[in-house]
């Protein structure tokens, strides 16, 4: 349509935003902020506290706790979510710059090849010390024992 102009050429040639919306923002931020503080406070000391035996027992899902919480050798399940959490937030940045590449050019191809490369040397490192064995008789503990000391 003729007269109207896109988002990514109006934000490259307006510069610095308005004094006005800055203000408006540290306004927000200012108010929102007090808010927050003044909440946590009233929470803290108009609320009531009770500590009783019962209510300090520890309770979850209809299941009363039954020997020791701490595991002898450590659950393999939180690599899974430190997996997913890397590998999604990587997704992210490399469709952001999929999305914006061709604004972008060899710098944004050059510095997102090197975030890959640094993310995939990270994968080799977990690898090459035992991060991703999960099996029973895993060399895992061994290899980290003798990092430490």
């Amino acid at each position: 349509m003729p007269g109207v102009e896109t988002t990514s050429t109006t934000l490259a040639t307006t510069g610095a935003p308005a004094p006005e919306a800055v203000l408006t923002l540290g306004l927000y931020a200012i108010i929102a902020t007090g808010l927050i503080l003044v909440l946590m406070l009233l929470a803290r000391y108009l609320g009531q506290r009770t500590s009783t035996e019962v209510k300090d027992q520890p309770y979850e899902s209809a299941i009363y706790p039954s020997g020791d919480s701490r595991l002898r050798q450590p659950v393999p399940f939180y690599l899974v979510a430190i997996f997913f959490i890397v590998f999604d937030l990587e997704a992210v940045f490399v469709v952001s710059w999929a999305v914006a590449y061709d604004l972008l050019g060899w710098a944004g191809f050059w510095q997102i090849s090197f975030f890959i490369v640094i993310l995939f040397l990270g994968l080799v490192y977990l690898w090459k010390m035992g991060g991703l064995d999960w099996s029973a008789n895993s060399n895992r503990e061994r290899v980290w024992a003798r990092r430490r000391g």
